[in-house]
């Protein structure tokens, strides 16, 4: 059980940071992160420095734990690795665009009604737990298991609900306010019948209640993705930054740096995945060089922050 409960962990950890990635390093605009702490660049650096530092004590702590065969244990270290790289990539884009915008000739963003990454962060959580619904097996689906399912569904809804009732709002157009709210109404009725459903689950476990949980979390599904793909037309999500050539520069030096650890921490989830399944030997040896290049990865971004430059491109001391 502990194996199977630390390949999923890895399998969620491993899409989680890629999807962040994706969404906050690899994108062609630049714009802030509200979800990132601290209003300046000064106070990102050091909150990222000191989440570089929590990265090293957890990618230790996960290799030991896999060494002495504490499965379990691995599995919660390797949930907070990937949160902590989350929250790092998170407050890496947001250093990178305060240090961008900060150059001469760059403007700040506008920001829209809808921020992007907030919704399609929102989907790709209920993905992940109505995936889990669906899929796992149902000795799996105990009580402690189904009550974290439906609070994660219930926050990660009352979040996009939030988003998209203040979006219709501030809509100036009227079909945009009515299309607001009533995909907003179709998102609570949906979500009302699933959490419904995984209550009957929980009462009465069983093949037939377990289909119903599936049955009814295609249907939410459904319904997330049309609201988040409505809420992320153009017209809702405001006006990116408009960068000068130092000020992309900055930015790209910030963000490879992020790259460089998130890459790492990819790497360090399919060896701890390798290692689960296969044990000894080369997964052992992959493992011990991703966690290195974690390490060098932290030491990457933290010199790009200290000189809004890459190190790579430094010139020589």
């Amino acid at each position: 059980m502990a194996n199977k409960r630390l390949l999923n962990v890895c399998e969620q950890s491993k899409a989680r940071m890629q999807l962040v990635a994706d969404l906050l390093l690899l994108a062609s605009d630049s714009r802030p992160c509200p979800a990132a702490p601290g209003d300046s660049f000064e106070q990102c650096r050091d909150a990222i420095i000191a989440r570089t530092k929590g990265l090293s004590i957890l990618t230790h702590d996960v290799q030991s734990q896999l060494n002495m065969g504490r499965l379990g244990e691995a599995a919660e270290s390797l949930r907070e690795l990937s949160e902590l790289v989350v929250a790092l990539t998170e407050c890496s884009a947001h250093a990178a665009y305060l240090a961008a915008v900060e150059t001469p000739g760059s403007e700040a963003a506008l920001p829209g009604p809808v921020d992007r990454y907030q919704v399609t962060r929102c989907r790709h959580e209920l993905e992940l737990l109505c995936g889990a619904l669906r899929t796992a097996p149902l000795a799996e689906l105990g009580p402690a298991l189904l009550l974290e399912l439906s609070q994660g569904v219930s926050r990660q809804l009352r979040l996009l609900t939030e988003v998209c009732a203040s979006a219709g709002e501030r809509s100036r157009e009227r079909f945009a306010k009515e299309q607001f709210k009533l995909s907003v109404r179709c998102l609570s009725a949906s979500g009302t019948a699933l959490l419904a459903c995984v209550r009957q689950l929980k009462a009465a476990p069983g093949e037939l209640s377990r289909g119903r949980c599936a049955l009814f979390a295609g249907s939410l599904l459904q319904a997330v993705h049309a609201l988040v793909g409505f809420a992320t037309e153009p017209q809702f999500l405001g006006r990116a930054a408009m960068l000068s050539r130092e000020g992309k520069a900055v930015q790209t030096a910030i963000l490879g740096g992020a790259m460089s650890v998130v890459s790492a921490c990819v790497l360090l989830t399919q060896g701890i995945r390798d290692m689960a399944q296969r044990g000894d030997g080369e997964p052992r040896e992959r493992l011990r060089s991703a966690a290195c290049a974690v390490q060098d990865g932290c030491n990457l971004l933290s010199q790009a922050l200290r000189e809004r430059a890459s190190p790579r491109t430094l010139p020589a001391p």
